[in-house]
């Protein structure tokens, strides 16, 4: 999936022997002299959005359009919490990040950082909060940061989730039709029939000729989800639906790739129906659902907004905090990414896919001129990373992708930092529409 378009691919290669060409260090890093001056550029500041880590499904998969024959395994933990599996894998991050800002001097080896240096915040979901205190406990360990999050769900959760109140003055019908005008000629059936494979692939994992007789009481038959149509339906103050095979795949697919990133037996993912291998096939099926969903700019900019503000304050604030960490859900990834046109590969993912603990962010660069640039980067774990709890290499290739900024970007080589006042030029442009 292509979230926005852009005007070059511009992330790190991942078949390069070392990252070293792409990291940015306390060294001079390779720099289009259009965008950055030589000599060394310093590390000043972090800010990322991240994804929470593994979790159950957000509501009981047997209910509700249940197109699998046989029941769905159990988990640990009640629908959509953040799992103890799931908070390791957390803390495997943070235990690489730190490594990784130790080295770049971002971080003291021993200690804390000064009050008011780290600025942690999630939204009111509780596996958002729970992934924000894992990080940052292993980030800096006996620090004690706290991360500050609404006390409930809602519309105090504006920030995260500023489209879930439904506000009035949101202007769905418009949000439709830009989202419809993103589809292939002969519209969202077009995008289906070209996906027809991963369907039928989805069908048989569900069960579709697996067992004789009828599929589980309550659910439909697998069988005849290849006929179900797909369509984008409208909200009137909301992002519209995809629904039909192309929604369902979205979220049965999520639902396969954390039973395995859970590390349960193969039996109990996808009832032993799917390989490994098909589950990275089947998850082309998300960026498709956020394409569609997110991908609008009247969507982008007003879901995007708080958390772009946010961020962007962060880094040209002149006495700002070292890191701004904030922690919700894929969907504001896509959102943030949909907005400025930044696309990403995370090895074993498909483009733009966003992995549980996945983060889009910013470093904030300096040079010895005084001049201040930005750089963007994708960091996440690979799903056998994750599922066998390995522990992180911060240099490893495809750990940490910096991206090409739409926009800054001069393109001939390795994406390089953007002025700090070009990006913040950028981002007025992408949320003024």
């Amino acid at each position: 999936m292509k979230i926005a378009p852009l005007l070059r691919a511009g992330l790190c290669a991942f078949a390069i022997a070392s990252l070293a060409a792409c990291a940015t260090t306390n060294d001079a890093a390779p720099v289009s002299a259009s965008a950055a001056p030589s000599g060394a550029l310093r590390l000043e500041r972090v800010v990322f959005v991240m994804r929470h880590g593994i979790r159950p499904p957000t509501k009981d998969p047997a209910r509700g359009d249940n197109y699998a024959r046989d029941p769905w395994p159990s988990w640990p933990v009640d629908w959509g919490l953040l799992t103890p599996r799931g908070e390791a894998g957390i803390r495997l991050l943070g235990e690489a990040d730190r490594i990784d800002y130790v080295r770049r001097g971002l971080l003291p080896a021993q200690g804390c950082l000064p009050e008011g240096a780290i600025v942690a915040k999630a939204s009111a979901k509780q596996r958002a909060i729970r992934t924000g205190e894992a990080y940052v406990e292993t980030l800096l360990p006996g620090c004690g940061v706290a991360v500050v999050h609404p006390e409930r769900e809602g519309p105090e959760d504006w920030v995260f989730h500023p489209l879930d109140s439904g506000p009035a003055d949101f202007d769905g019908a418009e949000a439709l039709r830009q989202a419809e005008a993103l589809a292939p000629p002969g519209g969202i059936e077009a995008e289906a029939a070209a996906r027809r494979g991963e369907i039928e692939l989805l069908a048989r994992v569900l069960g579709c000729g697996a067992n004789e007789g009828q599929p589980t009481p309550g659910s439909l038959d697998p069988c005849t989800l290849v006929n179900v149509p797909s369509r984008l339906a409208g909200n009137p103050h909301d992002r519209p639906d995809l629904e039909g095979p192309l929604g369902i795949g979205s979220t049965v697919s999520q639902t396969f790739l954390l039973e395995y990133l859970e590390g349960k037996p193969m039996s109990e993912v996808g009832w032993d129906r799917v390989t490994r291998e098909e589950i990275e096939r089947l998850l082309i099926f998300h960026p498709v659902k956020f394409r569609y969903e997110n991908g609008s700019r009247l969507v982008a900019r007003r879901a995007a907004g708080p958390l772009v503000r946010e961020m962007q304050a962060a880094l040209g604030a002149p006495e700002g905090p070292r890191f701004m960490l904030l922690f919700g859900h894929d969907t504001n990834v896509a959102d943030i990414g949909s907005l400025l046109g930044l696309t990403w590969q995370v090895p074993s993912y498909p483009r733009d896919d966003i992995p549980p603990g996945g983060a889009l962010g910013f470093e904030l660069l300096s040079g010895a001129n005084g001049h201040r640039y930005v750089r963007a980067f994708f960091r996440a774990q690979t799903m056998d990373q994750l599922r066998n709890q390995e522990r992180l290499d911060p240099a490893a290739p495809g750990y940490r992708i910096y991206l090409s900024i739409p926009g800054c970007d001069a393109g001939g080589g390795d994406p390089a930092p953007c002025p700090l006042e070009r990006f913040d030029a950028i981002v007025e442009r992408a949320l003024a529409g």
